[in-house]
């Protein structure tokens, strides 16, 4: 950066280029205050001082200061800066530039320098054949430097050009002036003798609007919206000119939506409605010039009364609307530059604008951003045109034709129209058909219309950074993408990243789904990734991007594990990434980024069960365990884990195939599927063994003494137990000691070794508290908690459970709370307080538990003899009868106990 800068200051006048703030900055005046402008700033004082020169009859100042505003080109405008904004600025100056040439050519003629002019007008008619002023000003030199046959000739040039590159004649004032010649006008030899004008034709009222379709369907707010803002402008006390700017993907209905809107209005702009598309999606947008000149003369001005340049044009055409009342509609926008020489200016006037960009910078304007359709709609868009009755008989295909649209309306118009004209087809085979994401697109196109094409439009005006993003990002699973997550996938500094997505949000092919978070639409999505097979170069950068987006989520949930579990060293053995991840400066902020990211995660993992991406997609599951034990995203978490699992197995890699299993085994574990579980764990062993590895080692029999400690069968968990222990301390894996050893001593206090386990827990606590864990802290102070109550030391149990249900809460272990809540409603009730331990039981049922119905089912059971504590016998009936019937569709022996309970409620 020091080296760019020393270049610039080398380059830049002294005092333009400054250090500021650790950074650097641009000065337009130097310290002492003189002024250090742009060239074009510059230009433009001068364009005006040689102005107000001229007005003054100072035609050689006026010359000498045109001269010096010309001299600051120097070389092609904004050289080598791409993109649409840069063109229009390029194409704009050099118009500009041509003005100032004719201006300071015209005053050389005045000044009777005309041999000199010529040969510079020569090779100004060579470079812009179809400039007519240029042509003009040869011919009245040629003529007065007494050469009136190549005047002439000049004239016939200019004739045949034009009519053979547009097929017009010349303008009305050059043909007068070929007139003048051939009668030998001693006018013509005036310098100061100005050229004739044609005069203008009487206002007229234009009636442009497209035709509005009969199946306008929905978009009432939007409509009321549009409407009210059009009425304000209209009304006879309207001050301002009004201007809605309508953005939104291709396809989603803004045009329709706009000629809708501006029919409703007509009555109110008596003096007539303008139209005209922009074809700013396309390759080459339509100049404001050129759309001012059509505007013209659709409102009465003659051709010749036109002026040339964009500036006289723009002028011309708001003093023409001067005190009338009209609606102009600009479809199809391509930016605000495009649009602003084109909007009236006039009070009682208004501007629909129509673009696929966010028009922030159009100063004054009523933006407003056009989603898709609703469900109900979609659906009623597509039951019009495709008729009530087919789709009555299939609402349910119908609902999924338009879902597989997303909800877009010249989707789902495409879809309809085709089902309409095949009158064999049920709505059901247009379904079967576009449940084909690969051939979604291809599928949705009738006729001229088809939504890949719209697509194509906004995406061949990307420059390449924008492409390059836009299709790799497309790649990715997940419901949306943060900006960080982005910045890893396409290797890019974040700042760049950044600015790459903001500018694909301006142009309507991504979505800003919130600060700092981004979404595709659904077929949109698709396109990209169509893109990314036909134009990613060399094609494995494909998969580098997603590989490098599962190193970012591994590292990141790794980190956040790390921040949760200090000392564990799960983490340790992770697969390498290259990714440093993000980094947190709180606690807080690590778990809200875990829950935050969870379906983007998940999502990440189905997509790496490849060879190459397979165990780091695992260890991503292991690192981000969280989400299922909070029970957030446990059923996702499930699918995912599955999924690993059978990978791992087709691959026969038994390294990921046992951290899959352990990782599953957690899952129903939780789920209270202890039978399913022992299975997934006693595999797991077996695996982790052949595979030498020492996490699966350690977790595989601490998953299996945990269902023995549900299952009530304690010898085989003090056995399992005693094994994760060994496999534990063999790896240094302290808090899986730990972990271990306040399993056991559940086993110990259920086995009434209530002493020795609670001896063990707190073994388990001392190693928490020197490693400085918090959740796993909170387990262990759940585990002593339930051996003192065991004990009958209820007050310290109480104590204990309280502890860990606060730690719980503020780590967002949602199912780990109800669980404590559920431990706390036995205390109480075995201190006979049965409405303490009610109160604490249906805080568990409305929380959830780890076991799934299996625990719940306990609750009912608690709960029911609370409420029979407090003489809620029928309430307490209820219970029972729901606990027992989960237990007996499962096989539990508890509900032996709950027929007990049942039956003297019952006698009573």
């Amino acid at each position: 950066m020091r080296t760019y800068a020393s270049r610039l200051r080398k380059v830049l006048s002294p005092g333009v280029l400054v250090s500021e703030s650790g950074g650097y900055a641009v000065r337009l005046t130097d310290e002492s205050g003189v002024g250090a402008s742009l060239d074009l700033a510059l230009a433009q004082e001068l364009a005006a001082d040689a102005e107000k020169a001229k007005t003054t009859g100072d035609l050689c100042h006026a010359r000498a200061l045109l001269n010096k505003a010309l001299s600051l080109w120097d070389g092609e405008v904004l050289a080598s800066v791409p993109g649409p904004y840069a063109e229009t600025q390029r194409a704009r100056l050099e118009e500009w530039r041509l003005q100032l040439i004719e201006s300071r050519l015209d005053m050389d003629l005045e000044q009777g320098c005309h041999a000199e002019a010529i040969s510079e007008l020569t090779a100004l008619t060579a470079a812009h054949p179809l400039r007519e002023r240029l042509r003009e000003l040869l011919m009245l030199a040629l003529y007065r430097s007494g050469r009136q046959a190549e005047a002439l000739a000049a004239y016939a040039d200019t004739r045949r050009l034009l009519a053979d590159e547009l097929g017009v004649d010349p303008r009305p004032g050059l043909q007068e002036l070929q007139q003048r010649i051939l009668q030998a006008d001693p006018g013509l030899a005036e310098p100061s003798a100005p050229l004739a004008t044609e005069t203008a034709a009487g206002p007229v009222r234009p009636a442009q609007l497209p035709a509005s379709v009969s199946d306008f369907t929905g978009r009432t707010s939007f409509v009321s919206e549009l409407s009210d803002v059009l009425a304000a402008a209209s009304a006879s006390e309207g001050r301002v000119m009004a201007v809605s700017a309508l953005a939104g993907i291709g396809g989603v209905g803004k045009t329709t939506l706009a000629v809708h809107v501006a029919h409703r209005a007509r009555n109110a702009f008596p003096d007539g409605q303008l139209y005209v598309d922009l074809q700013g999606a396309g390759a080459r947008a339509v100049a404001p010039e050129t759309v001012l000149g059509s505007f013209l003369r659709a409102l009465g001005t003659a051709d010749a009364a036109i002026p040339d340049s964009l500036e006289e044009r723009a002028a011309l055409y708001r003093s023409t609307l001067d005190g009338r009342r009209v609606l102009v509609l600009l479809d199809n926008a391509r930016d605000a530059a495009q649009v602003r020489p084109l909007l009236p200016g006039m009070e009682g006037c208004a501007a629909l604008v129509t673009s696929r960009v966010r028009m922030v910078d159009l100063a004054g304007a009523h933006l407003v951003d056009l989603d898709v359709m609703s469900p109900e709609e979609a659906l009623q868009l597509f039951t019009k045109i495709v008729g009530e009755e087919r789709v009555a008989s299939e609402r349910e295909s119908a609902l999924d034709v338009v879902a597989a649209c997303g909800f877009l309306p010249l989707a789902i118009r495409i879809a309809a129209s085709r089902l309409a004209a095949r009158r064999t087809w049920t709505v059901s085979v247009l379904a079967a058909k576009l449940a084909d994401e690969r051939r979604r697109l291809d599928e949705l196109q009738a006729g001229d219309l088809a939504v890949k094409a719209t697509f194509e439009l906004g995406y061949g005006q990307l420059e390449p950074a924008q492409a390059r993003a836009f299709r790799l990002l497309g790649l990715a699973d997940g419901p949306d993408i943060s900006l960080a997550a982005a910045a890893a996938a396409l290797d890019l500094p974040v700042d760049e990243t950044e600015d790459l997505l903001e500018s694909l949000v301006d142009t309507s092919l991504l979505e800003s789904a919130a600060p700092g978070r981004y979404r595709y639409h659904d077929l949109v999505r698709l396109y990209a990734r169509a893109c990314a097979e036909r134009d990613e170069q060399p094609p494995g950068e494909r998969a580098a991007a997603m590989s490098r987006l599962l190193d970012f989520y591994l590292a990141t949930a790794a980190r956040v594990y790390a921040i949760e579990r200090p000392g564990d060293r799960t983490v340790d053995h992770l697969e390498v990434t290259h990714q440093a991840g993000q980094e947190f400066n709180d606690d807080g902020k690590a778990l809200d980024w875990l829950h935050s990211e969870a379906a983007s995660i998940l999502a990440c993992v189905q997509q790496s069960l490849g060879a190459e991406t397979l165990r780091r997609g695992v260890d991503l599951l292991l690192a981000a365990k969280d989400l299922t034990e909070s029970g957030a995203s446990s059923l996702t978490y499930e699918v995912a884990t599955r999924a690993a699992r059978d990978a791992a197995d087709a691959l026969g890699d038994s390294h990921a195939a046992g951290r899959a299993r352990v990782t599953l085994t957690q899952v129903l574990s939780t789920a209270g599927r202890f039978d399913e579980a022992a299975e997934e764990a006693e595999q797991a062993t077996a695996l982790g063994q052949a595979a030498n590895d020492p996490w699966t080692s350690g977790n595989a029999p601490n998953e299996l003494g945990i269902i023995a400690i549900c299952k009530n069968e304690h010898a085989a968990g003090e056995a399992h137990l005693l094994n994760a222990i060994d496999a534990f301390r063999a790896d240094g894996n302290r808090p899986g000691e730990a972990s271990a050893l306040c399993n056991l001593s559940r086993v110990l206090v259920s086995m009434d070794r209530t002493a020795a386990g609670i001896e063990l827990v707190q073994q388990g606590i001392s190693i928490y508290d020197e490693l400085g864990l918090t959740v796993r802290l909170a387990n262990a102070r759940y585990a002593l908690g339930i051996a003192f109550g065991h004990a009958g030391r209820r007050t310290e149990a109480l104590e204990q459970l309280a502890e860990a249900l606060k730690i719980f809460v503020e780590n967002r272990q949602r199912l780990w709370e109800g669980t404590t809540h559920f431990r706390i409603a036995q205390v109480h009730l075995a201190a006979r307080r049965p409405a303490q331990a009610a109160q604490h039981a249906e805080q568990a049922l409305s929380t959830g538990c780890i076991g799934g119905d299996w625990m719940r089912a306990n609750v009912l059971t608690l709960l029911g003899r609370s409420l029979d504590g407090l003489g809620q016998a029928d309430r307490a009936r209820a219970c029972w009868n729901e606990a027992l019937t989960i237990h007996q569709e499962a096989g539990a022996p508890e509900a032996a106990e709950l027929r007990g309970l049942l039956t003297p409620v019952a006698a009573a």
